[in-house]
């Protein structure tokens, strides 16, 4: 018997094999979490670049017309499939008068007379987006007219590459947005800005 056990540990046929098999699965998780990075990172890529494509025909008078915006959302979404097939995209356009407007976000300017701190009891402001109200942002969800300054946005979620995400505390699903910011050519004037009175 102690014989048989000094021969077995001298053996050394089997280790590689048993060191293969503790180091495989680390080493594949690794590996498909690089995999899946990587995958992440291009999509971005891609998105941002397809976005910055969009946002400059989008800048064009011909643009203007809904079929031809539909034309530019579908190429961002083809861009995007091609790499995520079953994902969801979201576009949105948000236009502003210029873009220190929609660098702030800010609420549209009004005379506060009663100090409230909100346009109300008759008090003038100016309506920047043309809403017929007064509004906390001044943006308008549409792609403006000339001059504007419009933000171009994709939400974009698709499930993980692998679906070992979860041991890794990671959601199954991938979830990224890109946006850029363009004016209009000033292919026409610029809307003038109407002076209402709040409600």
């Amino acid at each position: 018997m102690r014989h048989a056990l000094h021969h077995l540990r001298a053996h050394h046929a089997g280790v590689t094999i048993v060191e293969f098999g503790l180091i495989a699965p680390v080493f594949c998780l690794l590996l498909m979490g690089a995999m899946d990075l990587g995958h992440s990172l291009y999509m971005q890529s891609v998105l941002q670049g397809a976005l910055q494509k969009a946002a400059r025909d989008s800048t064009l008078e011909s643009a203007s017309e809904a079929t031809r915006r539909q034309l530019i959302d579908d190429d961002i979404e083809q861009q995007v499939l091609k790499l995520a097939n079953n994902a969801t995209v979201q576009i949105t356009r948000t236009s502003f008068r210029d873009y220190a407007r929609a660098a702030n976000r800010t609420k549209e300017p009004f005379t506060d007379t009663n100090g409230s701190g909100t346009c109300d009891a008759g008090e003038p402001y100016d309506d920047l987006n043309n809403s017929g109200s007064w509004d906390i942002d001044n943006g308008q969800n549409n792609s403006g007219g000339a001059k504007d300054a419009v933000l171009l946005s994709a939400n974009v979620s698709y499930p993980r590459l692998f679906p070992m995400a979860k041991l890794a505390g990671l959601p199954i699903n991938v979830t990224m947005n890109a946006s850029t910011l363009l004016v209009n050519q000033p292919y026409g004037e610029q809307k003038a800005v109407t002076t209402r009175n709040c409600p």
